[in-house]
């Protein structure tokens, strides 16, 4: 009697777990018991052929090479003999005297013909993955064109089945935006970025906490941003999902991560780091922590400034913050005025002629693809170019969604004038993040002299201060320092990026982002 190995082999695990891997096994059985052989050892992999180096096949030609078995039994020859590399690997042991037998092919390997009908259904099954694998890549590159991203969904993103665009994860999206946001702003290194993002409890697929080498691809993944990019080929493709993140964002961090921009390691975090200086010597209020509590420090040899608690600091942010306010009466006037300009404001928005320049990089588009195809430029230029466009093309479809956003719509008017009124209690219900974000938005000129600070509100703030003044037509003679308001400013802040900071800001302090 024969000893012999059993090897079965399904494609993928999800399909071992139905009855494949069982038929062959029960087809070996009865077809060893027909021809006096004793299945010693079992080999089961779940794994296509297609690829070589699979572990378990491995494992049994080392063993067969080492003689610890005289044949090998298996249910048809394409089990193995999908590679041409794995069945030379065969085809080797069998011209050392190694005996192969097929449960339900009859093949005779110790013939000239039965060995010749082995290679060609060998060629055939190898030439029938090659033209699957093409099919398959067909498939794949159409679904990009189309914008769908048919992989994995990056870090951030839920799947939803083939041929559907991914859409946010709830948890880890809010963190990655941030995470974008913290990098672009150039305060962090990605070690302290990597260190920030672990406390805020963003982990990786497998649910561990986030990795460098994770963070360091996910910033360098345009897909977030809505381009599509290959990493094998560097072909690039308009992704149809919902970006996670702007244009300008994802650029300012390639900014950051390719030195071209100024970039800190912060080792800790520090509410207002970097954005206080010196009254005196216009040097930068370095923050320390000393028993448990914050100190900012001018460092400069015989500077009088010293040091300052935080949270004097916090406080006079605050009570910047309380000097503006707007009352509903004013509120309500200022509506009835802001319908006739956001009719003028649209005309003028309209004037931009998006469409236009879109179809025009549409046209470029495809006369360079016109140019590959006449070998006029190579595919490496091709594929650089080509990204170039797609980013220009990604950057105005953001503009024009912004404009769509800026359409006459008084309850976003009414909800930036309510944001804006409820400002400083905001400020005090915030996050450390969230609040020195609100701090660098809302105010400007913040110094510190002696063991005084000094804190003005930004510009745009101060215009609300002034539109009481505005509405009633008298002179301005209050706290703020510049007069001369108009309304046309002020309607102009809802349309502003400041706006959308202040909602999302408004909208992490409600539902408690940390």
């Amino acid at each position: 009697m024969k000893h012999c190995y059993g090897y079965i082999r399904v494609s993928t695990v999800k399909q071992g777990d139905g009855v494949s891997l069982e038929a062959q096994k029960e087809a070996i059985r009865a077809f060893a018991s027909h021809n006096a052989i004793k299945i010693v050892e079992w080999y089961e992999e779940k794994e296509t052929a297609a690829k070589t180096g699979r572990p378990v096949f491995n494992r049994m030609i080392a063993n067969l090479r080492k003689r610890k078995a005289q044949g090998l039994v298996v249910h048809k020859i394409d089990r193995f003999a999908r590679n041409l590399t794995d069945y030379g690997r065969i085809s080797q042991l069998m011209d050392l005297g190694l005996e192969v037998f097929t449960a339900i092919e009859s093949l005779d390997f110790q013939s000239r013909g039965g060995r010749l009908a082995a290679d060609v259904q060998a060629v055939v099954a190898a030439d029938f993955i090659r033209n699957q694998r093409q099919e398959t890549i067909k498939g794949l590159y159409g679904r990009l064109a189309q914008g769908i991203y048919p992989f994995k969904a990056p870090l951030g993103y839920l799947d939803h089945g083939a041929g559907k665009h991914k859409t946010f994860d709830p948890e880890r999206a809010p963190l990655i935006r941030e995470a974008f946001e913290l990098y672009a702003s150039g305060d962090y290194s990605q070690l302290a970025l990597l260190a920030v993002l672990r406390k805020r409890g963003l982990t990786g697929g497998r649910g561990a906490p986030i990795s460098s080498s994770t963070l360091e691809a996910l910033l360098a993944n345009p897909f977030y941003a809505g381009i599509i990019k290959i990493k094998r080929n560097g072909r690039t493709f308009q992704g149809g999902h919902q970006p996670l993140i702007s244009m300008a964002t994802f650029e300012r961090a390639q900014a950051v991560k390719a030195g071209k921009a100024l970039k800190k390691c912060t080792m800790h975090e520090y509410t207002y780091r970097r954005l206080f200086r010196c009254r005196h010597c216009d040097g930068a209020m370095t923050p320390e922590r000393q028993k448990g509590v914050v100190y900012y420090r001018c460092h400069t040899n015989g500077c009088a400034t010293k040091s300052i608690r935080e949270n004097v600091l916090e406080d006079q942010i605050y009570q910047c913050l309380k000097q503006v306010t707007l009352t509903d009466r004013e509120i309500d006037r200022l509506m009835v005025l802001l319908r006739g300009w956001m009719r003028a404001r649209q005309k003028q928005l309209n004037q931009e002629a998006i469409p236009l320049k879109l179809n025009q990089l549409a046209e470029k588009r495809e006369r360079l693809t016109d140019a590959l195809i006449d070998r006029l430029v190579s595919q490496e230029i091709f594929e650089k170019r080509n990204e170039a466009l797609l980013f220009q093309e990604q950057r105005l479809r953001e503009r024009e969604a912004q404009i769509s956003s800026q359409r006459p719509d008084p309850k976003q008017a009414r909800k930036f004038f309510e944001l804006v009124k409820s400002l400083a209690s905001t400020y005090i219900s915030a996050s450390p993040a969230h609040r020195r974000e609100l701090a660098a938005i809302a105010t400007s000129n913040r110094w510190v002299e002696g063991k005084k600070p000094y804190v003005e509100p930004s510009d745009w703030l101060q215009r609300l201060g002034h539109v009481e003044h505005v509405l009633n037509g008298g002179h301005y003679e209050g706290t703020f320092r510049t007069s001369g308001a108009n309304l046309n400013d002020i309607f102009e802040l809802f349309c502003s990026e400041r706006f959308s900071d202040l909602k999302r800001l408004s909208l992490a302090v409600s539902q408690n982002k940390v």
